[in-house]
C-alpha cells in the first residue's frame, strides 16, 4: 500500500461531512481533486470505503474504521511536527473549537494572547447553534466546545471560564414604561425568545415557568444579535446575556430592567469529551488556560460588574 497523508486528510474530512462537495469547500480544493484523492485511496483496498445510495454518500463500516485509524495517524504526525518545532521553540498545529453564537463575545479573549504567542497554530472556530456544537463535540470533530450548559448525554470534562449573567433587557422606552408600573408586570410587551434548543432560551423558559410569568405575545429569532437588534428597534423585551451588550447599554440604546429573581447566572465552560485524544496544541492550550484564566477574566471582563452597577 502506498497511501499518502494528504489522502488520509481528505478521506477524514469526507467522513466528517459525508459529502465530497462539502469536503472540497472546507479543504479549499476543487471537487474533482477531492474525488481523485478518494479514488486513489480506495484503489488500495478491496473493501469499499464509501457507497452512494441515491445521491447521498455514505461511509461504510470498514471506511469508518479506516477513518479512526487515519485520525490517530494524523494526530501522531501533528505530534511529530510539534516535537520538531518545540526544539526550535515553536508550537504549531490545528486548534478546533465549536461555540454557540453568544460565546463569540467570550471565546476570542481567551485565545488572543495564546495564538499571538504561537503564530504557527491554525485556529478554526465554528460559531453555530447549541445542537450543532454538541454534535461536533460528540462526533470528535473539534478539540473543545464552549457552552453554558454541560451536556448530560455525553461524558465530558470541562473548565469553567466565566460567569454568564442574563438580565431582562429593553430599550429606553420599555424601561420607562415598566418602571412606572406598580406591579412590575410585563404581559403587555412582547417577549423575544431565542430559537428552541438555545441555552439562553432554556434558561429563560425555566425562569418564566418558575415565576409563573404571563406572556401574552412572543417573537422568536435565531441569533443573539438578531434579538439585540429587535429589542433596540422596540419590537419587544428579552432575557439576554449581558456579555454581548456592553456598548449598547453604555450608549443608552438598551437598558437593564430590574426584576426580582434576575440575573440568571450560568457559567461558560470549555468542554471536551472524556475519551478525547488531546493533540499537543490542545494540551498546550489547556495548560495556558490553567495558568492565565483568572488574569484574562480580570483583564477583559471586569467591565461587566461596572456596567451593571452604573445602569441598574
Amino acid at each position: 500500500m502506498n497511501y499518502t497523508l494528504h489522502q488520509l486528510q481528505v478521506f477524514l474530512k469526507i467522513t466528517e461531512v459525508q459529502s465530497i462537495t462539502k469536503a472540497a469547500e472546507l479543504l479549499h480544493l476543487t471537487q474533482p481533486a477531492v474525488s481523485i484523492q478518494l479514488k486513489n485511496l480506495q484503489d488500495q483496498f478491496e473493501i469499499p470505503l464509501t457507497e452512494v445510495i441515491g445521491r447521498q454518500l455514505y461511509i461504510t463500516e470498514f471506511g469508518r474504521e479506516i477513518a479512526e485509524i487515519a485520525n490517530r495517524i494524523l494526530l501522531e504526525v501533528d505530534a511529530i511536527n510539534l516535537k520538531s518545532n518545540a526544539f526550535k521553540g515553536l508550537i504549531t498545529g490545528k486548534l478546533k473549537i465549536a461555540i454557540v453564537s453568544t460565546a463569540k463575545y467570550v471565546m476570542p479573549y481567551f485565545l488572543s494572547d495564546f495564538i499571538g504567542a504561537h503564530p504557527g497554530i491554525e485556529l478554526q472556530i465554528e460559531v453555530t447553534n447549541k445542537s450543532s456544537v454538541l454534535h461536533s463535540l460528540e462526533k470528535n470533530e473539534v478539540d473543545f466546545a464552549l457552552v453554558s450548559i454541560i451536556p448530560e448525554n455525553i461524558q465530558v470534562q470541562s473548565i469553567p471560564l466565566l460567569s454568564n449573567k442574563l438580565y431582562l433587557i429593553g430599550n429606553a422606552s420599555h424601561k420607562n414604561k415598566l418602571t412606572k408600573k406598580k406591579n412590575n408586570t410585563i404581559d403587555d410587551i412582547p417577549m423575544i425568545y431565542r430559537e428552541t434548543g438555545s441555552g439562553t432560551r432554556l434558561a429563560m423558559e425555566q425562569f418564566i415557568k418558575q415565576n409563573k410569568m404571563p406572556i401574552q405575545k412572543k417573537l422568536e429569532l435565531s441569533t443573539n444579535e438578531a434579538v439585540k437588534q429587535a429589542v433596540i428597534a422596540g419590537l419587544g423585551i428579552s432575557i439576554m446575556p449581558i456579555i454581548g451588550l456592553r456598548h449598547e447599554i453604555l450608549s443608552g440604546e438598551l437598558s437593564i430592567i430590574p426584576m426580582s429573581g434576575l440575573p440568571i447566572t450560568t457559567t461558560w465552560n470549555l468542554t471536551w469529551t472524556q475519551s478525547k485524544q488531546m493533540s499537543p496544541v490542545a494540551k498546550a492550550y489547556l495548560n495556558y488556560l490553567e495558568e492565565k484564566k483568572e488574569e484574562l477574566v480580570q483583564q477583559n471582563f471586569s467591565w461587566v460588574e461596572q456596567v451593571i452597577g452604573m445602569k441598574q
